[in-house]
């Protein structure tokens, strides 16, 4: 009889502690208030100027091909330059992208040499506001010219709780923290998701701001639109610290204690049938 009493705590205690809180947040989910929030994401902290080191690749198209040639440093159409949206290239066949034309890289002044019309200054200047100047002087050149202008090597660094930590580029140069957290293959079960550190350098100063993905006004903020080099560091929860500082032999002395109350209630349970 005891035996059973015991077998009957012993179950109880279980249920009782593995009960679920129905009301419990469920503090995985992200944008858990989406419906309730005003996108107001503006326009202006999605733009992202051209920075120092950038490799711009610039094709001026035309009518008559022959009269741009000069401006595409003798570029041809079978010329590709290939750049893939991958973590240190551990896969390198997924989400390649073809970027075509000649590339220019912006130096420390913030310009590029282009063929003709010499120096060009990019500071300051999105690729829109680039590639309206540079129709502008195209224009004295050649009648109705196509520019096209992209930014070869957009890229950031994912750290932390995420599946893969490393750096990403981004082929179009538009990214948000949701795009490039889903190529670090989403936080893992011990990601603080209620504060993500963004750093962020531009025109040589560093800045950063931080990110609640369980709040949906993340998508108003400046750091919700990643700009060249941003840094995306995901913090550990309380879980994985808790994890850390335990004993490492506290698994075994579990798994004793568990194998020493089973014991217990089956010589009870002998005793008593005797």
């Amino acid at each position: 009889m005891k035996g059973k009493i015991l077998a009957v705590i012993l179950v109880s205690s279980l249920v009782v502690s593995c009960k679920v809180n129905p009301n419990a947040k469920n503090d995985l989910n992200y944008m858990q208030n989406i419906e309730q929030v005003a996108i107001n994401a503006s326009a202006k902290n999605s733009a992202n100027t051209i920075q120092a080191g950038d490799q711009l690749v610039i094709l001026i198209t035309a009518k008559d091909m022959d009269v741009v040639k000069p401006f595409n440093q003798n570029y041809s159409s079978s010329e590709l330059i290939q750049t893939n949206a991958i973590a240190g290239g551990n896969t390198p066949n997924q989400g390649a992208t073809i970027l075509s034309g000649p590339t220019y890289i912006v130096d420390t002044n913030g310009d590029i040499d282009f063929p003709i019309l010499g120096k060009l200054n990019t500071s300051n200047k999105s690729l829109t506001t680039f590639k309206d100047d540079l129709r502008e002087k195209m224009t004295k050149y050649v009648i109705n010219p196509t520019i096209n202008v992209r930014l070869s090597n957009f890229k950031v660094t994912v750290l932390g709780e995420v599946n893969r930590q490393g750096d990403y580029t981004i082929a179009n140069g538009q990214a948000t923290i949701l795009n490039a957290l889903g190529l670090a293959g989403d936080l893992t079960q011990y990601g603080k998701r209620e504060d993500i550190l963004v750093v962020r350098t531009e025109n040589g100063v560093v800045s950063h701001g931080r990110i609640n993905l369980q709040d949906a006004n993340l998508i108003n903020s400046p750091y919700y639109n990643l700009k060249q080099g941003d840094a995306i560091i995901v913090s550990s929860n309380n879980t994985k610290d808790v994890i850390a500082k335990q004993n490492p032999n506290t698994g075994l002395y579990l798994t004793a204690i568990s194998i020493a109350v089973t014991a217990v209630a089956v010589v009870v349970s002998l005793f008593n049938k005797k």
